[in-house]
């Protein structure tokens, strides 16, 4: 984000603080306000910066290295150095069904329904469909922060969604090169799986050097500028080798998350990490929300409304056809491999936590509570699923940074912010509902098993 009108660079530098503070202090009183209003505060800043750009008081250009490389660190490393590894380790399967195969049936429906009803061409037509096929972390993230849902169920979704992120941006470049020069099933099938596996091999390297390293420094000032240097550093090694970023900078962030606390962090240390990259994270989020809303003009959306109804229409199919589908399949597959009740029940008579509490089936857990972190998926948790498939900042990203000279440019770049203030608008202010309904008060009650909640 930089201001349009070139000037001297003390002018330039002076302007970007001017517009820095005025950021900063827009997104904390529109977030407050949300909060008062009981809307999502996401929301709240996309309306915020559509209605900002609209009225042009700040004349800047929106770039997507301030999301790809500025922003998108920092929420990754945050949500995936949160994440409980033990949490997510019963989920894998289910994650890598969504980020892997998931969002190329997400791409493939999008690209069907642009070709044929809308009449894109299906080259162009995958490209969108790559773009939209990357939910959002900080979207999703920042909805169930609010709620009180089930641990492994936020868990699901969180990592789901950083790692599609990751695997998105891949189809996308893939998808980009297809228009320009053909590129055959075998060749994508091997570049994905390659970038996939190296950039998890490099992001777990320097992850578990980090969590080796920082216990031994002894000063938590120093151990948080190195865990600045982890997140950052990794993203930009991994681009630089033309991997994935993001998918680095996740397992390098759960490495920390987990090995790393596990390896001697102090208490200190941990807390002045959660403080710090929680507002670091406040902080990404919000500019990511006021970056879309200034990227989105509503005048230009008017001339692609048809197409904006058929991508959003098939990003609900296939979120349903990867949810339903893939996701189903695996809870099916989890269930007919699960030990008969009865055999549960006679082993968690015998089995206390460490307390000697014995939680759900008798069966505790580390802290003395059990939950169901071996059961299958319950099937209500499909639906939060299902509906937590917002896009946002990524799609945009991917958007902005189509080559000037790519063909339907415009109309793709407005199919895609249609989509993701669609989404924003109708899933982000309902998500609350549908977690309430089948995802938050079973939890609370102890009968969706899902353990504690988020607090």
């Amino acid at each position: 984000m930089t201001p349009a009108s070139p000037a001297g660079s003390g002018e330039t530098t002076l302007e970007l603080i001017r517009l820095f503070v005025l950021l900063v202090g827009a997104a904390a009183l529109v977030t407050l306000l949300a909060r008062r209003i009981q809307l999502p505060y996401t929301v709240a800043l996309v309306a915020f910066g559509i209605a900002a750009g609209t009225l042009a008081p700040l004349r800047i250009e929106i770039t997507p290295q301030l999301v790809l490389v500025v922003l998108l660190p920092a929420l990754i490393f945050e949500a995936s150095y949160q994440t409980d590894f033990g949490k997510l380790r019963p989920s894998l399967v289910g994650v890598s069904l969504l980020a892997g195969p998931g969002v190329l049936v997400s791409a493939s429906i999008v690209a069907a329904a642009l070709h044929f009803g809308a009449g894109l061409p299906l080259p162009q037509a995958f490209v969108v469909g790559a773009m939209l096929s990357a939910t959002d972390p900080a979207a999703v993230i920042a909805t169930f922060k609010r709620l009180a849902s089930p641990r492994r169920l936020a868990t699901l979704v969180e990592a789901e969604s950083v790692f599609n992120d990751g695997t998105g941006i891949v189809v996308f470049a893939l998808a980009v090169d297809f228009v320009s020069r053909p590129i055959g099933p075998a060749e994508i099938g091997f570049t994905f799986v390659w970038v996939t596996l190296v950039s998890t091999a490099l992001g777990a390297v320097t992850g578990y050097l980090a969590s080796r390293i920082l216990p031994t420094v002894g000063d938590h000032l120093i151990e948080i500028s190195l865990s600045v240097v982890l997140a950052y550093g990794t993203y930009l090694a991994a681009d630089a080798f033309h991997l994935s970023g993001v998918i680095a900078t996740a397992v390098a962030g759960i490495f920390l998350g987990t090995y790393g606390r596990k390896n001697g962090l102090s208490r200190r240390t941990e807390e002045a990490l959660d403080t710090v990259w929680e507002f670091v994270a406040f902080l990404a989020t919000a500019f990511v929300f006021l970056v879309v809303g200034f990227a989105i003009s509503i005048h230009a959306l008017a001339d692609v409304a048809s197409p904006i109804a058929w991508a959003f229409a098939a990003t609900l199919v296939g979120r349903a056809v990867i949810v339903y589908g893939l996701l189903g399949f695996w809870r099916l597959v989890q269930r007919r491999t699960r030990p008969p009740k009865a055999s549960r029940k006679r082993k968690g008579r015998r089995v206390a936590g460490r307390d000697g509490l014995a939680g759900r089936d008798g069966v505790a857990g580390r802290d003395g509570v059990a939950g169901r972190d071996g059961a299958a998926i319950p099937l209500d948790w499909l639906h939060v699923v299902f509906w937590s498939g917002l896009r946002g900042a990524v799609s945009t990203a991917l958007a902005l940074s189509l080559p000037l000279d790519f063909p339907n440019r415009s109309e793709m770049q407005g199919i895609t912010f249609g989509v993701v203030l669609v989404t924003l608008l109708l899933q982000a202010t309902t998500a609350e509902l549908v977690v309430a309904r089948w995802g938050g008060d079973r939890s609370r009650s102890g009968t969706a098993g899902g353990g504690e909640s988020v607090p």
